[in-house]
């Protein structure tokens, strides 16, 4: 039988070896794939990690997208130092209009949907809470400029003072998104920031406060001083040289009123903080009054404030190391005045004004600023908040008890 044949049994085992080992050769000729290549760690090879279905894939890349957010960066001041006369003019603003502000948030969108925010700035304890809305498209970027309106506290404050500003960003559900207090340095009231090149000078007409109730009383005594006992201002009906006449007359008689007064001059213009060669502490007129003390310019923004009282167009004059008061001498003319303030204690009206026309022509053009305090005004620039003044009246009897003499006629002068 065939299947007994020893032929046949040899050549079935035969055939079952060249099987196998065909199948040995067909398995060598075809390379194997790199395992990294593959992303599989080596020694592993299970289905799961080599067939990644794509449904799994996408759900990983869901998550990576949910971990980017809005990012949120908080600047405060300059330098993280708030100036009160800074702070109160951008309050003053609409947040739409302002070029800078008190404190200023960035927020990058870098989702691929819509932002809707709703941001809150405050310094607790020293201002009010200020709310913006910010709303932008995806990958977009943008800074508001906050300036909440501080509390009187502020503005009778004389040292420098740390605080916290707090920032909070809500969704449109109301949900609290971001939340951080940053650390800030709040400056004393009477600090004003030069800048470069006197870059801010415009900020000295805060410091001019016509409306101040010591003003207004020196500029009832220096009545005493002025012909008739009038002191008019610009009487627009004269012609430009009477005008010019009118306001030099006034102009004596004020500078011998608050010469009557005692004050002279008193450097104190010492402030802590940073960028001290760009900063100053500047006394208040009322200040200078109570205190009978003034340096240069102490002294030209308590005799801008009387002439601004008048209805007249004072100017500050800064020249290297020094300031002058200038006041225009008629309404419509180019002509100004110019006296030195820092000689009140010690030299007449005349002496001043001699002083204030050399120093300025011996001064290049080139370092000469001069602030119109009319245009300051006009491009938002006002006084100090009247709380700055609340502790005024408690000083007043200080200059009714200053020396006085009454005139033959019997009308009371302050003594010369």
């Amino acid at each position: 039988m065939l299947v007994h044949s020893p032929y046949i049994r040899v050549t079935g085992r035969t055939l079952f070896r060249i099987a196998v080992l065909s199948l040995v050769l067909l398995g060598a000729s075809f390379p194997v794939q790199p395992v990294k290549a593959a992303g599989i760690t080596a020694g592993r090879s299970s289905e799961t990690e080599q067939i990644r279905p794509p449904e799994k894939t996408d759900a990983i890349a869901s998550r990576v997208q949910a971990r980017i957010e809005p990012t949120y960066k908080i600047q405060v001041g300059l330098s993280s130092e708030i100036y009160p006369v800074f702070a109160n003019q951008a309050s003053l603003q609409k947040h739409e209009e302002r070029s800078w502000g008190t404190v200023s948030v960035t927020i990058t969108n870098s989702t691929d949907a819509p932002l809707q925010n709703r941001v809150a700035v405050q310094v607790p304890g020293w201002s009010d809470q200020e709310i913006q809305i910010a709303e932008m498209g995806a990958g977009q970027s943008r800074t508001l400029l906050f300036a909440p309106t501080f509390l009187p506290r502020l503005f009778q404050n004389r040292e420098l003072t740390a605080a916290t500003v707090a920032v909070t960003v809500s969704d449109a559900a109301g949900r609290t998104v971001f939340s951080e207090t940053v650390p800030a340095h709040l400056r004393a009231v009477n600090d004003l920031y030069w800048g470069e090149g006197f870059k801010f000078a415009p900020y000295i007409a805060s410091w001019i406060t016509p409306h101040d109730s010591q003003v207004e009383m020196v500029l009832g005594r220096a009545k005493e001083f002025a012909p008739l006992r009038r002191l008019p201002g610009y009487e627009e009906w004269k012609d430009t040289a009477s005008q010019e006449k009118s306001t030099l007359i006034q102009a004596r008689a004020i500078y011998r009123a608050v010469q009557a007064l005692g004050v002279s001059y008193v450097k104190s213009s010492l402030t802590f903080g940073g960028n001290k060669s760009m900063s100053e502490r500047i006394r208040m007129p009322n200040e200078s009054l109570r205190s009978r003390s003034a340096n240069c310019i102490d002294g030209v923004v308590l005799y801008a404030s009387l002439f601004e009282n008048l209805g007249m167009e004072p100017a500050v004059v800064l020249v290297p190391g020094h300031a002058y008061l200038g006041v225009r001498t008629a309404r419509n003319s180019e002509r100004y005045l110019y006296f030195d303030t820092a000689l009140t204690g010690r030299a007449d009206f005349e002496t001043a004004v001699t002083a204030a026309e050399r120093g300025m022509d011996r001064t290049p053009e080139s370092q000469i600023s001069m602030i119109r305090i009319e245009e300051a005004r006009r491009a938002g620039i006002f006084p100090m908040p009247e709380s700055q003044y609340d502790d005024a009246a408690a000083e007043n009897t200080a200059l009714h008890a200053h020396r006085h003499s009454t005139s033959k006629n019997g009308t009371t002068i302050l003594s010369q």
